[in-house]
């Protein structure tokens, strides 16, 4: 039995299948996730009885085992699973989907205005997750894993962290928008097909993505430094 007063972030870390359930209804669990069941409904205008029956039955009808809870993995593994799952996809898909949102724009913007503007978000996205992907690698995940930097130091390196990801959760929102919610019209050729399954699969990759760094990643590293030490090294 779910209570409604749990937060999003939390089902999801549960119940991994909680998250297409959310990501339907529009609820952000990772920039947001920290909001109750209860509040994200009246947010989004739901019944909340309705709300946490749709995610009981996700529960009950899961297919297949149960996904590994990323709470077991040590840092130095997490991180390797949040790069090579999340990080490498992203940096062949966006590439791909920028062209792609350029071609759609071009040859139907016309048509429909929005999809110039949903092909400016997708470059935005794209630029702002390919530099945001860099300055990670490069900087924030070696210092976690070798677990030197001063707190001082993570704090501010988690605080930039999270601005990024909800400028990101921003673009995603003005990709939501300018789509209609990924809705084709009857006239849409294969390309503004393919677009719109791609750009549904990139938010929910993202969504994945940004969860595990804000809700199982981040919160390690704000307990006392025995706690990120035995963070760091256990399951390795």
């Amino acid at each position: 039995m779910l209570d409604r007063t749990q937060t999003v972030a939390s089902v999801v870390l549960d119940h991994s299948e909680c998250a297409e359930v959310f990501q339907r209804h529009r609820i952000d669990y990772c920039c947001h996730g920290d909001t109750s069941i209860e509040a994200s409904a009246r947010t989004r205008g739901l019944d909340v009885e309705t709300l946490v029956d749709e995610l009981s039955r996700a529960i009950a009808e899961r297919r297949g085992d149960r996904r590994d809870d990323p709470r077991t993995l040590s840092t130095a593994r997490l991180v390797a699973h949040i790069v090579s799952k999340h990080h490498e996809y992203l940096r062949k898909v966006l590439p791909f989907l920028d062209a792609l949102a350029q071609k759609v724009g071009r040859v139907h913007g016309e048509h429909d205005p929005l999809l110039r503007d949903l092909a400016s978000a997708v470059n935005e996205l794209g630029s702002a997750l390919l530099l945001h992907l860099d300055e990670e690698e490069l900087k924030l995940f070696p210092a976690l894993v070798a677990a030197e930097r001063s707190s001082d130091v993570l704090r501010a390196s988690f605080a930039s962290m999270v601005d990024d990801h909800l400028a990101v959760a921003s673009l995603l929102t003005r990709i939501r928008v300018a789509s209609r919610d990924f809705t084709l019209p009857d006239w849409a050729c294969n390309s503004y097909r393919t677009l719109f399954a791609e750009l549904a699969q990139l938010e929910a990759d993202i969504f994945t993505h940004v969860h595990l760094e804000n809700h199982v990643l981040m919160p390690r590293f704000q307990t006392d430094g025995a706690a990120r030490a035995e963070a760091s090294t256990a399951g390795s």
